[in-house]
């Protein structure tokens, strides 16, 4: 049985219904019971747990709909469990994982593998992707309707794009035969073979190969003209990092196509510039971009353009990033520091408290179909509960993740997770803050 959890004086966020108002929840049986500004301390049935939020933000549990996860096949850089909790620190509560493992997620006892882990390790909600193509090769599709029904959320080939045109023509006709969703790495591999940052006077002077923009922006585009050979297809792009590809993605949308997309904390707070010193930590793909670019991503946020936030979240060991930088590996980790690096935007007037946690929750939940993202009743009691001012610095001792490889080491932020709940469970408490 799970104990009755009753939070009062809490400030309600939910940005699927607009709430912003001082009140309560209660969660019975997992779930949302009562929630609005009636609730109080004198509701709480016998036997429950009573928070008290002492004035703090409750929000739904933040979904984060672009996680690589080590297991099966990188244990020693990310392991489910590990990740569960790096994820419950950061106010996460639901994870989509990419299906890159060894093997890779690309048969339905693979799905059930990922399904499975993550219910014995019992910290957060794991959902796998599945990928578009067998062995992730690019060639040949996999069984996208079998996977559908063994539970995969959404079907991607991960890190790499699926570069050959007459292949994803054929993987959006037959999703959309499932209504399944095909969520695209936007990249023409052959215009960023070889390349390890953003191409332009920076790499020049460091004298390191680069990615064009064009790359992203080439991708997108062709990948629109196919999505428009499709009645019903849907279509999503991960990470946009660039100002060309998300006027592509505007445009569509005002033509009507089902298309969505998303980017990551560090395309919203960082630019090129991070990797001066050959800073392997800021070496991720796509590549940081011109600071053009990031206010290009920040005003494709609070536009709409932008659907999502999701961390992206790539743990690499110390032998895979302590190394020449065109050597190093791709991606830093990211899933417990989403919240706090995308509040900046909050504090320095760019975007809503509200609109800002629908890119974490409502938006991301919609697009995978989640049954997450909302604070009303009957909703899983999956909570978030943090204190949007208390300042902290990112450390490497602060950081739960098997892997250290932010790109935000020292950086001092504001807004801290106080307490995580997973169907009404506390998975995270932080007792220094509360």
């Amino acid at each position: 049985m799970i104990r009755p959890v009753l939070i009062v004086n809490a400030r309600l966020l939910d940005p699927a219904s607009g709430l912003d108002a001082k009140g309560g929840l209660l969660a019975v049986g997992g779930r949302i019971a009562e929630v609005g500004p009636a609730v109080t301390a004198a509701m709480a049935p016998g036997g429950a747990e009573v928070i008290d939020a002492k004035g703090l933000c409750l929000a739904p549990g933040l979904v984060d709909m672009r996680v690589q996860l080590g297991e099966p096949g990188a244990e020693h850089k990310e392991r489910i469990d590990s990740g569960a909790l790096a994820a419950a620190a950061g106010g996460v509560t639901s994870m989509a994982v990419l299906p890159n493992t060894d093997p890779p997620i690309d048969d339905p006892a693979m799905v059930e593998f990922v399904a499975r882990r993550a219910r014995q390790v019992k910290l957060g909600k794991v959902y796998p992707y599945a990928a578009i193509t067998k062995r992730i090769e690019g060639e040949e599709l996999a069984e996208i309707g079998l996977l559908k029904a063994a539970g995969a959320v959404a079907f991607t080939d991960g890190e790499r794009a699926l570069a050959n045109a007459r292949v994803m023509r054929r993987a959006l006709a037959y999703a959309a035969c499932f209504d399944a969703l095909i969520v695209q790495h936007p990249e023409e591999p052959t215009l960023a073979e070889h390349g390890v940052m953003n191409e332009g006077p920076l790499a020049s002077r460091l004298g390191l190969a680069g990615i064009s923009p064009a790359a992203e922006a080439i991708m997108v585009e062709r990948d629109l003209r196919l999505l428009e050979l499709s009645d019903s297809a849907r279509l999503h792009f991960a990470h946009v990092s660039t100002r060309e590809a998300i006027q592509a993605i505007r445009a569509a949308k005002a033509r009507g196509l089902r298309v969505t997309c998303d980017t990551a904390p560090h395309y919203l707070a960082l630019n090129e510039l991070e990797v001066e010193g050959y800073r392997t930590f800021a070496k991720v793909s796509p590549p940081l971009r011109s600071e053009d670019d990031r206010r290009a991503v920040v005003e494709g946020l609070k536009d709409g353009t932008i659907d999502a936030i999701a961390s992206d979240h790539c743990p690499q060991d110390q032998d895979s990033k302590r190394l020449p930088f065109a050597q190093a590996a791709f991606g830093v980790i990211g899933v417990q520091t989403m919240l706090p690096v995308c509040l900046r935007l909050f504090h320095e007037g760019e975007l809503g408290l509200l609109p800002l946690l629908r890119t974490m929750t409502e938006a991301p939940a919609r697009i995978l179909g989640l049954e997450a993202g909302r604070l009303q009743k009957g909703a899983p009691a999956d909570l978030v509960l943090f204190d949007p001012e208390a300042p902290w610095k990112i450390t490497e001792a602060s950081l739960k993740s098997l892997s250290k490889n932010t790109a935000f080491e020292g950086r001092l932020v504001e807004g801290r997770v106080v307490r995580t709940l997973v169907d009404g469970r506390t998975v995270f408490h932080d007792e220094a803050v509360a």
